[in-house]
């Protein structure tokens, strides 16, 4: 089912939580942020690609520093993606945008700057604390 998004769209609060369109708007956030993971992940692997350590002792300790960094930004990718994927899993079997402590609404404006997210604020203010239910 294809959902015809105006381009100048935005989640409003004013209509029915997670509707088509809604779901529709975050599926293509998430998509275009997962491209974008991917870009970088080849990136990475191309800044990274195996050559043979040259210069001095000094240069080789900042080759690899420089490729040590890149293996930490890799594993930020690579987690990332796979928080995307599970993302759009919860858009397609109907569970994103809600809490997956207390099945509230985790809230559109969260949902903006983290898309990823998977609970409310309040609930990850409880697992900071210690509080809250820890996932399986």
């Amino acid at each position: 089912m294809s959902i015809d998004l105006p381009s100048d769209y935005r989640p409003s609060s004013v209509e029915h939580y997670m509707n088509p369109l809604q779901l529709e708007y975050f599926r293509r956030k998430l998509q275009r942020m997962r491209e974008d993971l991917l870009r970088q992940s080849s990136s990475i692997f191309r800044s990274t690609a195996a050559t043979e350590p040259q210069g001095d002792r000094s240069d080789q300790a900042s080759a690899e520093t420089e490729h040590d960094l890149a293996a930490l930004g890799q594993g930020r990718v690579t987690m990332l993606l796979a928080a995307v994927d599970q993302a759009l899993t919860r858009i397609a079997n109907g569970t994103y945008g809600f809490c997956a402590d207390s099945g509230e609404p985790i809230g559109l404006r969260r949902l903006e700057v983290e898309p990823v997210a998977t609970l409310s604020v309040e609930a990850e203010e409880l697992r900071e604390r210690g509080t809250g239910r820890q996932s399986r």
